[in-house]
């Protein structure tokens, strides 16, 4: 008998009881139903990392000081960090120090005290996108120019609900006042968030960081942000940040004093999320799994119950000269056509529990954090697909196994006497 007639055969037994043969499919079309859905929904987390990744940029680099703290408050200098940056170009685009300028402003008489100030440099803006290095696209006016820092120039560009809210529309060439000192408008980000509110990321101003820092009343700047050439060069240029403000911070002997500075990129977030993401969706996968092993018991358990329902019938194959081997392999292929249709189905009920949990799942989740431009896609991947059919299949095969060695070792004669 070859493999299409013992098909057939496998074929045929399970039409005679649908019942019983959906029933011992269930638990691998749950199984393989769950993998492809949390494979989906985390192929589309990942997704939405990496997009916002890229509307940020995965080549910025911060860098955190906060003095030696020995009564000194020796700190570097922006000029120092600038210093540093302009003797490597070929690892870095541009620096930005980031300065907080507190809250609250005024437009005419009304005080709005939710609104944050911060100071930045012209490298903030890269004009070849229109975007700022934190991803926000310039929708009118200008951004902060080099001669705005040089002359401490009191200029600033808003957010959207600065703009819509505070200002009334049209702000460019308009006044606000900032500690007492009238700020003229001459840019308008584009608005972040899909509903302006008070205090959000669309209620920001940003000055000169030389102006911020005189408003704060502090002396020296705490962040840095840098932007390395490309993806490639990232690291590289992170460990040439770090050996720098090593060397600065270094104590009379020699030693290295970690707690007064600190470097991350965004490229050391997106691989902490995802080696996070990885973690969790491989003990989902655990999880799901366990509906795969209990689908499995279940085609072990119903090819007995087969193995003894049709001994009379092993026996006469036996005795027409049927051997070991052909009994075993076909309720091997029974058992494997048993859990395949089980894939099958579970592959298709996964595939629509995904795309329809994507879609509700993805609408919220982006409604609520207000990600602009950001999609979640949760459509079930090849891979995904060609692992859990393979997956069902040799679930079927292994557990099989013993019900199809157990009925190739009947003996002809007690078979036949089997009622």
């Amino acid at each position: 008998m070859n493999f299409t007639q013992s098909f057939k055969l496998a074929i045929n037994s399970l039409r005679t009881s649908k019942m019983r043969a959906f029933l011992t499919m269930l638990g691998i079309i749950i199984g393989v139903g769950a993998v492809i859905v949390i494979i989906s929904l985390g192929n589309g987390l990942t997704g939405m990392v990496e997009q916002q990744v890229e509307k940020v940029g995965v080549t910025q680099i911060y860098a955190y000081t906060w003095g030696r703290g020995d009564g000194t408050t020796s700190n570097i200098t922006p000029d120092e960090m600038y210093a540093f940056v302009d003797a490597h170009p070929d690892l870095f685009n541009g620096i930005s120090p980031w300065v907080s300028g507190g809250s609250g402003i005024r437009s005419g008489s009304e005080e709005y005290k939710k609104t944050s100030i911060f100071g930045v440099s012209e490298a903030m803006y890269d004009p070849h996108t229109g975007n700022t290095l934190d991803g926000d696209r310039l929708v009118k006016g200008r951004y902060l120019q080099y001669v705005d820092i040089v002359t401490r120039n009191n200029v600033c560009v808003v957010g959207a609900y600065v703009e819509q809210v505070i200002l009334g529309g049209d702000a460019v060439g308009k006044t606000i006042s900032i500690g007492g000192v009238p700020y003229t408008v001459v840019g308008v980000l584009d608005q972040a968030l899909e509903e302006l509110r008070e205090g959000a990321n669309d209620d920001q101003v940003f000055i000169p960081y030389p102006n911020a820092m005189r408003l704060s009343g502090t002396s020296y700047v705490s962040l840095y942000q840098l932007t390395a050439t490309s993806r490639d060069t990232v690291t590289e240029a992170q460990a040439m940040l770090l050996r720098f403000l090593q060397d600065f911070y270094q104590d009379e002997t020699g030693e290295y004093n970690y707690q007064y500075y600190h470097t991350e990129s965004m490229l050391d977030q997106v691989n902490m999320i995802n080696a996070m993401m990885g973690v969790a969706m491989a003990v989902l996968v655990a999880i799901a799994a366990i509906s795969l092993l209990v689908g499995g018991i279940g085609i072990m358990n119903i090819m007995l119950v087969s193995v003894t329902e049709r001994t009379r019938e092993i026996g006469i194959r036996k005795s027409l000269g049927a051997k070991r081997r052909d009994i075993r392999r076909q309720f091997i292929i029974e058992a494997g056509t048993t859990s395949a249709i089980g894939g099958l189905l579970g592959i298709a009920f996964g595939c629509l529990l995904a795309v329809g949990i994507g879609t509700l799942f993805g609408g919220m989740l982006v409604s609520s954090l207000g990600a602009s431009g950001i999609t979640f896609n949760a459509t079930p991947t090849l891979g995904a697909i060609l692992v859990s059919f393979g997956v069902s299949v040799g679930i079927g095969i292994l557990f099989g196994y013993l019900p199809a060695n157990k009925a190739a070792k009947l003996n002809p004669i007690d078979a036949l006497r089997y009622d």
